[in-house]
């Protein structure tokens, strides 16, 4: 059982920036690849940025290439997510996933296990 907490969002305006962060309980999450969803009011949830439990390749969305940076701490169970350039279009419910399948580069949110209840980011302008 894994279990996500989110924190770092908040009210930054456009071209702000903003971290993330995710934190695991339950087991390490060395063991999960992990992700980064979203879901802004009347839209549906979708990707963000992923990245398996090794190596350095990651994947984001293509609204946020060049943006957004994932990372992890392993040694603080944290999954973080640098957001720069923000825009009002970023305005969303993020939230952090854990896949099980680890060396996972998926962008669906049923391939992931475990959610966290998310972090609100609003970018104003």
């Amino acid at each position: 059982q894994v279990q996500l907490v989110e924190s770092g969002g908040g009210l930054v305006q456009t071209g702000g920036s903003l971290r993330l962060s995710c934190t695991a309980s339950g087991r390490t999450i060395s063991n999960y690849a992990m992700g980064w969803f979203r879901q802004a009011p009347g839209k549906e949830r979708e990707f963000v940025a992923g990245m398996p439990s090794g190596g350095s390749i990651v994947k984001y969305a293509d609204s946020v290439k060049g943006r957004f940076i994932i990372s992890r701490d392993n040694a603080k169970n944290t999954v973080f997510l640098q957001m720069n350039s923000l825009k009002p279009e970023d305005t969303a419910v993020y939230l952090c996933a854990a896949d099980g399948s680890r060396w996972s580069l998926s962008s669906r949110g049923p391939d992931y296990d475990y959610w966290g209840q998310g972090t609100h980011v609003t970018v104003s302008s």
